[in-house]
């Protein structure tokens, strides 16, 4: 039987955001869309090897891996994602979970999980996912998966000058405590790594040479406030080259890694 997705997620990206402009529509989209591909391009093996996108939205990653020239099968449990995806010339897109997917046992060169281990606050269903990843992977084939920050949403509220509200305290509070956010307000439901929970939920999936990197980096607050406190475009500016400096900077440090926004793991399926 396949899981069902938690109501909140799904009104979320149905209805409450158009998903398809968050990496574009922002300097903190385009920082973390740029850091993504530049990561990602690393590891992945050449084209045309078969990439499964597991959450993938409407299709931002999926539309450059195509221009690459892989091949894409996309899969995302909202409907009006996989309708956007799949007007992406090259890009199949599929209804689908990430903790049941439907590909065959080694089927794919690449999974991708970019957004659903932080919409999955259960570890079993964390774990699920990332075991549902290892079957279809071919061995010594590529699993990268994305976490949110434990610490972005106090670094975000800091920055966008909201914490002198008392109000706010005990929400940003409780996501620091517990990991959690429970989608009440701005948000959806979503659970947030550290770099070393991350590591270690890929290493007990059975994933070998797992490494934790940064993906948006140090300054990525800093950008995101001056584009929301002044109204202007900072997606290209000196302001987005030197956070994008700095993230790549800040790469070597891992203590580094708990001040940005996003996580992004990388290991392999044993040969």
């Amino acid at each position: 039987m396949v899981p069902s997705v938690a109501p909140e997620v799904m009104r979320f990206y149905a209805s409450t955001i158009d998903e398809s402009q968050r990496l574009s529509a922002t300097a903190e989209g385009v920082l973390e869309l740029v850091r993504t591909q530049e990561l990602l391009r690393r590891y992945l093996p050449a084209p045309p090897a078969h990439v499964l996108d597991v959450g993938g939205g409407p299709g931002a990653h999926a539309r450059w891996l195509v221009a690459d020239g892989y091949q894409v099968t996309l899969v995302d449990p909202v409907p009006r994602h996989v309708e956007q995806a799949g007007r992406i010339p090259g890009c199949v897109a599929e209804i689908g979970d990430a903790r049941a997917l439907g590909a065959e046992t080694s089927s794919c060169d690449v999974v991708l999980l970019l957004g659903p281990l932080y919409h999955l606050q259960q570890r079993q269903d964390r774990d699920r996912a990332l075991a549902e990843a290892c079957r279809v992977v071919r061995p010594g084939g590529l699993v990268a998966a994305a976490g949110i920050n434990r610490y972005s949403s106090l670094f975000e509220h800091a920055a966008f000058a909201h914490l002198h509200h008392e109000r706010l305290h005990d929400s940003v509070s409780t996501i620091l405590e517990s990991q959690v956010h429970d989608g009440r307000r701005g948000f959806t439901a979503a659970y947030f790594h550290s770099g070393e929970e991350l590591r270690q939920e890929m290493t007990a999936a059975g994933l070998e040479g797992v490494e934790v990197l940064g993906v948006e980096g140090p300054a990525w607050s800093m950008l995101a406030a001056a584009e929301r406190n002044t109204d202007r475009s900072f997606r290209a500016s000196p302001l987005f080259e030197s956070a994008l400096a700095a993230a790549r900077m800040a790469e070597p440090y891992p203590e580094l890694l708990a001040a940005g926004s996003h996580l992004l793991a990388v290991g392999r399926r044993p040969a």
